[in-house]
């Protein structure tokens, strides 16, 4: 495994502008502790090619916060990850500015690639990280925050608020708390 431990210059806008055609590869392995499914990449993420690659996002800080990693990752760490049995997908792979440039019928092809994806890999739990995205992905409008009653093929679901920075619902001390529940539960 290659780790890469220099950041990545900043996207000029050019690149930015690019971005949309590119995909970020998975990060999975079989038999992981928890894969982390993120909505979709956004432009500077794709830009950089490392998952919640945006300055502002508040994931890696919120993983480390909640006692899932050692010490605080930076994106270009996240091969990191894998020894720790975290992985991360997105429900669909298409890069965009917003989430909100997302048709439904893409959550509900995002769902299914996600199936097959969980039955190869056989993840102990999927943590969605974005309510609106698992709502509309599972036809389950109503789901709750946190453990989620049914299951993804063998995988116990967990679902997350965004840790977008554009999502002002929830602050990093809101997702620290809410990960280390995952944590607990996952370590019980």
């Amino acid at each position: 495994m290659r780790l890469v431990t220099a950041a990545p210059k900043k996207p000029t806008k050019a690149e930015l502008a690019a971005a949309v055609d590119l995909v970020v590869p998975d990060l999975i392995a079989p038999g992981l502790r928890v894969l982390f499914c993120g909505i979709n990449p956004g432009l500077y993420t794709a830009a950089i090619g490392h998952h919640f690659g945006r300055p502002g996002n508040r994931f890696w800080p919120a993983l480390h916060g909640a006692g899932l990693t050692p010490r605080l990752l930076a994106p270009w760490e996240e091969q990191a990850l894998l020894p720790l049995g975290i992985g991360i997908t997105n429900m669909v792979e298409r890069t965009t500015a917003t989430a909100a440039e997302l048709r439904p019928e893409e959550y509900v092809a995002g769902g299914q690639r996600l199936q097959r994806l969980v039955e190869a890999h056989r993840p102990r739990v999927v943590a969605f990280l974005g309510i609106g995205a698992y709502r509309a992905a599972f036809a389950r409008p109503k789901a709750p925050l946190g453990l989620q009653a049914e299951r993804l093929a063998h995988s116990a679901l967990w679902v997350l608020p965004s840790p977008s920075g554009l999502n002002a619902n929830h602050q990093l001390a809101d997702l620290v708390v809410l990960l280390r529940e995952l944590r607990d539960w996952i370590d019980a």
